[in-house]
């Protein structure tokens, strides 16, 4: 081997050392999301939807990586919870999830069941680790400040415009992350323009992106993973007529024999953002 050809494997050599550790931890870390997705812990149902709601390639785009402390804003079903808890067990983590508050006397006795129904639900350490709650309401007390890595707000958009709490939510959550931390976002999309900007489940993305701009996040990245052509957002009772809740009637009424269910099974689920905002660090 002549003179530069041994240069040339040096310097290759030295790129590969420098280039590997954070190749090594980007492969851990996707592995990470697969393990977690691929956990015999999940429901079967819940397996089934990730066709359309695609938890890898989701997880990969916003940078869940491990020892991350996470918190899930509204878990709501625990589509989420199945897949974060167990990912940040094994990846030593923390995981947290907002849940009614207990010290407002207001709360609903259905909003204290939903609390110790998710309690019950994800109590096994061995698969979930420990699931952290904190209170989350329009009295709650603030979140801890500068603690969280990773927030995730999966389809919660919507119903924060419909309560008036767009901005202090963000607000509240812009305090609770660290400097560098990621807010993820997968949020029903409306068409642009759309008026009003949110409306039967459907946000535009300018509405999400302006609200998160304003409490201080700096939008990083979209993605299209969860894009939908199919779906014309048209729908007789709003992104609900759609999988997975199906609905087919007004609320409270029978549901009607004539409306076509396939015509909105076959658009499958919403067209959705997925949207990466950071915390600047500085």
């Amino acid at each position: 081997m002549n003179v530069r050809k041994i240069s040339l494997a040096l310097a290759l050599a030295a790129a590969a050392s420098f280039a590997t550790p954070a190749l090594a931890e980007k492969s851990k870390s996707a592995d990470g999301i697969q393990a977690a997705v691929a956990g015999d812990w999940r429901k079967p149902e819940a397996k089934e939807r990730d066709a359309e709601r695609h938890p890898v390639d989701a997880l990969n785009f916003w940078g869940l990586k491990p020892k991350m402390t996470i918190l899930e804003v509204q878990p709501g079903g625990g589509w989420w919870t199945e897949i974060l808890a167990p990912y940040a067990r094994l990846n030593k983590g923390e995981f947290y999830a907002t849940a009614a508050d207990l010290d407002d006397p207001a709360v609903s006795e259905n909003a204290k069941k939903g609390r110790a129904d998710f309690i019950a639900k994800y109590a096994d350490a061995a698969v979930y680790g420990k699931v952290n709650l904190v209170n989350w309401g329009a009295k709650a007390a603030p979140l801890p400040a500068n603690k969280f890595d990773f927030v995730l707000m999966a389809r919660v958009f919507h119903g924060w415009a419909g309560q008036g709490r767009v901005e202090p939510n963000l607000a509240n959550l812009f305090n609770a992350m660290k400097p560098g931390g990621i807010l993820a976002v997968e949020q029903h999309r409306g068409n642009p323009g759309q008026e009003p900007p949110v409306d039967k489940g459907y946000a535009t993305e300018k509405a999400v992106i302006d609200a998160a701009t304003k409490a201080g996040f700096v939008l990083a990245e979209k993605s299209e993973v969860n894009a939908n052509p199919k779906d014309t957002k048209d729908h007789p009772f709003g992104v609900w007529t759609l999988p997975p809740v199906r609905v087919s009637s007004e609320g409270g009424k029978p549901v009607d024999a004539s409306f076509d269910r396939a015509k909105y099974d076959a658009i499958g689920e919403s067209d959705r953002m997925t949207l990466r905002f950071v915390k600047p660090k500085k």
